[in-house]
Protein backbone atom coordinates (compact mmCIF):
# COMPACT_ATOMS: atom_id res chain seq x y z
CA UNK A 1 0.00 0.00 0.00
CA UNK A 2 1.01 3.91 -0.50
CA UNK A 3 4.01 4.90 2.07
CA UNK A 4 3.09 8.28 3.96
CA UNK A 5 5.54 10.51 2.48
CA UNK A 6 7.16 13.10 5.00
CA UNK A 7 7.29 16.49 3.59
CA UNK A 8 3.95 16.93 3.23
CA UNK A 9 1.49 20.09 3.70
CA UNK A 10 0.19 17.55 6.27
CA UNK A 11 -1.70 13.95 6.73
CA UNK A 12 -3.33 12.75 4.18
CA UNK A 13 -7.30 12.28 5.12
CA UNK A 14 -6.69 8.61 3.11
CA UNK A 15 -2.47 8.13 2.74
CA UNK A 16 -3.40 4.54 0.31
CA UNK A 17 -6.22 6.60 -2.12
CA UNK A 18 -4.42 9.80 -1.94
CA UNK A 19 -1.01 7.90 -3.28
CA UNK A 20 -3.29 5.65 -6.10
CA UNK A 21 -4.67 8.98 -7.03
CA UNK A 22 -1.02 10.92 -7.03
CA UNK A 23 -2.64 13.54 -4.84
CA UNK A 24 0.48 13.42 -2.52
CA UNK A 25 2.71 13.77 -5.43
CA UNK A 26 1.14 16.69 -7.02
CA UNK A 27 1.00 18.17 -3.66
CA UNK A 28 5.09 17.91 -3.58
CA UNK A 29 5.47 18.67 -7.24
CA UNK A 30 3.47 21.70 -7.53
CA UNK A 31 4.16 23.00 -3.59
CA UNK A 32 4.47 26.84 -4.24
CA UNK A 33 2.53 26.71 -7.77
CA UNK A 34 -0.82 26.01 -6.60
CA UNK A 35 -3.05 26.68 -3.80
CA UNK A 36 -5.32 23.82 -3.56
CA UNK A 37 -8.54 25.14 -3.72
CA UNK A 38 -7.98 28.54 -2.58
CA UNK A 39 -10.58 31.26 -3.46
CA UNK A 40 -12.73 28.31 -4.85
CA UNK A 41 -15.59 27.20 -3.19
CA UNK A 42 -17.11 23.19 -3.16
CA UNK A 43 -20.30 23.14 -3.12
CA UNK A 44 -21.86 19.99 -0.66
CA UNK A 45 -25.26 18.97 -1.69
CA UNK A 46 -26.98 16.38 0.62
CA UNK A 47 -28.79 15.75 3.46
CA UNK A 48 -27.34 18.13 6.01
CA UNK A 49 -24.23 19.55 8.17
CA UNK A 50 -23.63 19.22 11.68
CA UNK A 51 -22.14 23.32 11.66
CA UNK A 52 -20.40 22.73 15.05
CA UNK A 53 -18.57 19.92 13.96
CA UNK A 54 -14.97 21.04 14.42
CA UNK A 55 -14.17 20.64 10.99
CA UNK A 56 -16.51 23.24 9.69
CA UNK A 57 -15.70 25.71 12.74
CA UNK A 58 -12.13 26.24 11.16
CA UNK A 59 -11.18 29.31 9.57
CA UNK A 60 -8.09 29.82 7.52
CA UNK A 61 -6.45 33.04 7.17
CA UNK A 62 -8.36 33.67 3.95
CA UNK A 63 -11.34 33.10 5.63
CA UNK A 64 -13.92 30.45 7.13
CA UNK A 65 -13.89 27.18 5.67
CA UNK A 66 -17.64 27.00 5.47
CA UNK A 67 -18.49 29.89 3.09
CA UNK A 68 -22.22 29.71 2.80
CA UNK A 69 -25.34 27.45 3.67
CA UNK A 70 -28.49 26.95 2.20
CA UNK A 71 -31.40 24.20 3.41
CA UNK A 72 -33.22 23.72 -0.05
CA UNK A 73 -35.67 21.78 1.64
CA UNK A 74 -37.00 24.38 3.98
CA UNK A 75 -36.10 27.43 2.23
CA UNK A 76 -33.71 28.88 4.33
CA UNK A 77 -30.12 29.11 5.43
CA UNK A 78 -29.95 26.13 8.22
CA UNK A 79 -28.00 23.09 7.04
CA UNK A 80 -28.66 21.26 10.66
CA UNK A 81 -29.13 17.49 9.53
CA UNK A 82 -32.87 15.97 10.40
CA UNK A 83 -33.23 12.47 11.17
CA UNK A 84 -32.89 10.59 9.29
CA UNK A 85 -30.45 12.49 7.68
CA UNK A 86 -26.39 11.59 8.87
CA UNK A 87 -24.51 11.94 5.93
CA UNK A 88 -23.65 15.57 4.71
CA UNK A 89 -21.42 15.98 8.29
CA UNK A 90 -18.92 14.03 6.47
CA UNK A 91 -19.30 13.95 3.32
CA UNK A 92 -16.96 16.71 2.92
CA UNK A 93 -14.09 15.67 4.32
CA UNK A 94 -12.16 13.52 1.83
CA UNK A 95 -12.45 16.63 -0.37
CA UNK A 96 -12.01 19.40 2.11
CA UNK A 97 -10.71 18.55 5.59
CA UNK A 98 -8.11 20.69 6.74
CA UNK A 99 -8.30 19.69 10.55
CA UNK A 100 -5.36 19.11 12.99
CA UNK A 101 -3.09 18.54 10.62
CA UNK A 102 -5.44 16.14 8.49
CA UNK A 103 -5.94 17.24 4.80
CA UNK A 104 -8.53 16.59 2.30
CA UNK A 105 -7.61 16.87 -1.38
CA UNK A 106 -8.19 20.66 -1.94
CA UNK A 107 -7.20 21.27 1.74
CA UNK A 108 -7.86 25.12 1.15
CA UNK A 109 -11.14 25.64 -0.31
CA UNK A 110 -13.90 26.91 1.10
CA UNK A 111 -17.21 24.95 1.53
CA UNK A 112 -20.90 25.85 0.57
CA UNK A 113 -23.33 23.51 3.09
CA UNK A 114 -26.12 23.02 1.12
CA UNK A 115 -29.46 20.53 2.46
CA UNK A 116 -31.01 19.54 -0.21
CA UNK A 117 -32.62 15.66 0.63
CA UNK A 118 -33.60 14.32 3.92
CA UNK A 119 -31.92 11.40 3.45
CA UNK A 120 -28.70 10.94 1.16
CA UNK A 121 -30.16 7.30 0.23
CA UNK A 122 -33.16 8.45 -1.76
CA UNK A 123 -36.13 6.19 -2.54
CA UNK A 124 -36.44 6.63 -5.74
CA UNK A 125 -36.53 9.97 -7.50
CA UNK A 126 -39.23 11.66 -5.03
CA UNK A 127 -36.89 14.50 -3.79
CA UNK A 128 -35.57 15.56 -7.49
CA UNK A 129 -37.95 19.66 -6.85
CA UNK A 130 -35.54 20.17 -3.93
CA UNK A 131 -32.44 18.59 -5.24
CA UNK A 132 -33.39 20.69 -8.34
CA UNK A 133 -33.84 24.30 -5.78
CA UNK A 134 -30.30 23.89 -4.17
CA UNK A 135 -28.92 23.25 -8.20
CA UNK A 136 -30.43 26.52 -8.41
CA UNK A 137 -29.17 28.17 -5.34
CA UNK A 138 -26.05 27.11 -6.48
CA UNK A 139 -26.58 28.92 -9.86
CA UNK A 140 -27.49 32.08 -8.86
CA UNK A 141 -24.58 32.41 -5.84
CA UNK A 142 -22.08 30.77 -8.04
CA UNK A 143 -20.20 33.99 -8.73
CA UNK A 144 -20.94 35.70 -5.23
CA UNK A 145 -18.79 32.61 -3.33
CA UNK A 146 -16.80 31.43 -6.54
CA UNK A 147 -18.19 28.69 -6.76
CA UNK A 148 -16.95 26.22 -8.93
CA UNK A 149 -17.67 22.79 -8.39
CA UNK A 150 -20.35 20.35 -6.57
CA UNK A 151 -20.44 17.25 -4.94
CA UNK A 152 -24.22 16.10 -5.81
CA UNK A 153 -23.80 13.26 -3.38
CA UNK A 154 -27.28 11.95 -2.86
CA UNK A 155 -27.83 8.84 -4.75
CA UNK A 156 -31.17 5.83 -5.20
CA UNK A 157 -28.84 2.84 -5.00
CA UNK A 158 -30.66 1.70 -8.22
CA UNK A 159 -29.28 0.37 -11.97
CA UNK A 160 -30.02 2.90 -14.67
CA UNK A 161 -28.54 2.40 -17.83
CA UNK A 162 -30.51 5.85 -19.11
CA UNK A 163 -30.80 8.59 -17.94
CA UNK A 164 -34.35 9.08 -15.53
CA UNK A 165 -35.64 12.50 -16.78
CA UNK A 166 -36.71 14.54 -13.70
CA UNK A 167 -36.72 18.18 -12.44
CA UNK A 168 -32.86 18.11 -11.77
CA UNK A 169 -32.02 18.07 -15.45
CA UNK A 170 -32.68 22.24 -16.26
CA UNK A 171 -30.10 22.76 -13.47
CA UNK A 172 -28.02 20.61 -14.42
CA UNK A 173 -28.04 22.00 -18.10
CA UNK A 174 -27.45 25.61 -16.62
CA UNK A 175 -24.60 24.72 -14.33
CA UNK A 176 -22.80 23.10 -17.17
CA UNK A 177 -23.04 26.08 -19.32
CA UNK A 178 -21.96 28.13 -16.21
CA UNK A 179 -18.94 25.95 -16.07
CA UNK A 180 -19.59 24.28 -12.76
CA UNK A 181 -18.58 20.71 -12.30
CA UNK A 182 -21.24 18.82 -11.40
CA UNK A 183 -20.69 15.00 -10.36
CA UNK A 184 -22.30 12.42 -8.13
CA UNK A 185 -21.21 8.51 -6.45
CA UNK A 186 -22.53 5.72 -8.84
CA UNK A 187 -23.70 3.77 -5.84
CA UNK A 188 -22.08 0.88 -3.62
CA UNK A 189 -23.53 -2.42 -4.40
CA UNK A 190 -21.26 -3.84 -6.66
CA UNK A 191 -23.97 -3.62 -9.32
CA UNK A 192 -22.06 -4.30 -13.07
CA UNK A 193 -25.43 -3.48 -14.87
CA UNK A 194 -26.83 0.24 -14.23
CA UNK A 195 -25.56 3.09 -11.91
CA UNK A 196 -27.20 5.66 -9.77
CA UNK A 197 -29.87 8.15 -10.34
CA UNK A 198 -28.74 10.79 -10.49
CA UNK A 199 -24.83 10.00 -11.28
CA UNK A 200 -26.77 8.53 -14.63
CA UNK A 201 -27.57 11.82 -15.87
CA UNK A 202 -25.91 13.33 -18.87
CA UNK A 203 -24.83 16.24 -17.64
CA UNK A 204 -24.07 15.12 -14.15
CA UNK A 205 -20.70 13.07 -13.97
CA UNK A 206 -21.20 9.60 -12.75
CA UNK A 207 -17.99 8.53 -10.63
CA UNK A 208 -17.17 4.84 -9.98
CA UNK A 209 -14.46 3.59 -8.00
CA UNK A 210 -11.04 1.74 -7.90
CA UNK A 211 -10.19 -0.79 -5.77
CA UNK A 212 -7.64 0.91 -2.81
CA UNK A 213 -4.12 -1.11 -3.45
CA UNK A 214 -5.29 -2.41 -6.85
CA UNK A 215 -6.16 -0.74 -10.54
CA UNK A 216 -9.35 -2.61 -10.74
CA UNK A 217 -12.87 -1.59 -11.19
CA UNK A 218 -15.46 -2.47 -7.86
CA UNK A 219 -18.61 -1.46 -6.74
CA UNK A 220 -21.39 0.18 -9.28
CA UNK A 221 -20.52 1.01 -13.11
CA UNK A 222 -21.51 0.22 -16.14
CA UNK A 223 -21.16 2.17 -19.79
CA UNK A 224 -22.15 5.30 -18.36
CA UNK A 225 -19.67 5.77 -15.45
CA UNK A 226 -17.57 8.80 -16.47
CA UNK A 227 -14.13 8.31 -14.35
CA UNK A 228 -13.05 5.66 -11.33
CA UNK A 229 -11.31 7.22 -8.72
CA UNK A 230 -9.48 5.06 -6.20
CA UNK A 231 -11.89 4.65 -2.72
CA UNK A 232 -13.53 2.28 -0.81
CA UNK A 233 -17.10 4.36 -1.60
CA UNK A 234 -18.15 6.37 -4.24
CA UNK A 235 -19.43 9.13 -1.94
CA UNK A 236 -15.54 9.35 -1.29
CA UNK A 237 -14.77 8.64 -4.86
CA UNK A 238 -16.99 11.37 -5.86
CA UNK A 239 -15.64 13.79 -3.10
CA UNK A 240 -12.05 13.04 -4.25
CA UNK A 241 -12.87 13.89 -7.83
CA UNK A 242 -14.90 17.16 -7.39
CA UNK A 243 -11.66 18.38 -4.94
CA UNK A 244 -9.30 17.73 -8.39
CA UNK A 245 -11.82 19.46 -10.18
CA UNK A 246 -10.63 22.21 -8.20
CA UNK A 247 -7.13 21.65 -8.65
CA UNK A 248 -7.34 21.23 -12.24
CA UNK A 249 -9.23 24.36 -13.02
CA UNK A 250 -6.52 26.46 -10.62
CA UNK A 251 -3.73 24.99 -13.14
CA UNK A 252 -6.00 25.39 -15.95
CA UNK A 253 -6.25 29.52 -14.90
CA UNK A 254 -2.74 29.52 -13.83
CA UNK A 255 -1.33 28.29 -17.21
CA UNK A 256 -3.97 29.62 -19.49
CA UNK A 257 -4.35 26.21 -21.20
CA UNK A 258 -6.16 26.63 -24.19
CA UNK A 259 -9.34 24.26 -23.08
CA UNK A 260 -11.71 26.37 -26.19
CA UNK A 261 -10.04 24.56 -28.63
CA UNK A 262 -10.63 20.95 -27.11
CA UNK A 263 -14.55 21.53 -26.25
CA UNK A 264 -17.57 23.20 -26.00
CA UNK A 265 -17.56 23.89 -21.83
CA UNK A 266 -14.86 23.60 -19.54
CA UNK A 267 -16.50 20.65 -17.06
CA UNK A 268 -16.42 18.31 -20.55
CA UNK A 269 -12.71 19.74 -21.12
CA UNK A 270 -11.67 18.60 -17.18
CA UNK A 271 -13.20 15.30 -17.80
CA UNK A 272 -11.67 14.45 -20.71
CA UNK A 273 -8.29 15.60 -19.36
CA UNK A 274 -8.49 13.27 -16.32
CA UNK A 275 -9.41 10.11 -18.90
CA UNK A 276 -6.47 11.13 -21.62
CA UNK A 277 -4.04 10.96 -19.00
CA UNK A 278 -6.01 8.18 -16.55
CA UNK A 279 -4.79 4.80 -15.72
CA UNK A 280 -7.00 2.54 -18.11
CA UNK A 281 -8.67 -0.11 -16.72
CA UNK A 282 -10.12 -3.13 -18.44
CA UNK A 283 -13.44 -4.76 -16.44
CA UNK A 284 -14.07 -7.94 -17.14
CA UNK A 285 -17.47 -7.80 -15.02
CA UNK A 286 -18.58 -5.26 -17.42
CA UNK A 287 -17.12 -5.31 -20.69
CA UNK A 288 -16.46 -1.78 -20.66
CA UNK A 289 -13.05 0.22 -20.50
CA UNK A 290 -12.65 3.12 -17.52
CA UNK A 291 -9.80 5.60 -16.92
CA UNK A 292 -8.81 5.92 -12.98
CA UNK A 293 -7.59 9.43 -11.71
CA UNK A 294 -4.41 9.79 -11.83
CA UNK A 295 -3.78 14.00 -10.45
CA UNK A 296 -0.93 14.24 -10.89
CA UNK A 297 -0.64 13.13 -14.47
CA UNK A 298 -3.62 15.62 -14.89
CA UNK A 299 -2.43 18.22 -13.88
CA UNK A 300 1.32 17.72 -15.44
CA UNK A 301 -0.81 17.40 -19.01
CA UNK A 302 -2.03 20.96 -18.21
CA UNK A 303 1.29 22.81 -17.18
CA UNK A 304 2.83 21.02 -21.16
CA UNK A 305 4.60 18.76 -18.88
CA UNK A 306 5.29 14.31 -19.52
CA UNK A 307 4.11 12.89 -16.46
CA UNK A 308 5.96 10.11 -15.54
CA UNK A 309 3.19 7.56 -15.51
CA UNK A 310 3.31 4.37 -13.86
CA UNK A 311 0.52 2.26 -12.71
CA UNK A 312 2.24 0.88 -9.58
CA UNK A 313 3.43 4.12 -8.32
CA UNK A 314 2.90 4.39 -4.59
CA UNK A 315 1.10 1.16 -4.23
Amino acid sequence: MGELHTDLPGKPYHAPCFAQMRVTDTWQGYAGRLNWGRGQCLALLDDGCDLTDPPWQVRLPWGPKVLATHNSIEDNDDPTPVPPGYHGTSVGYPSSLNHQGVLGVAFDNFVAQVRCVSIVHLQGQGEAPTMAAALRWVAENYQRYHITAVNLSPLDDERHQQPVPTAIDEPLALLRQLGIWVSAPCGNHHYTDGISWPACQPLCFGIGAAVPGRHEAHLDRFANTDLLVAAEATSSSNAYAAASALILREAIEKCQYPWQEEGANLPEVMLAICKKTGVPIDDPATGCSFRELDLLAAVDHVFGRTSAQNPGKGL
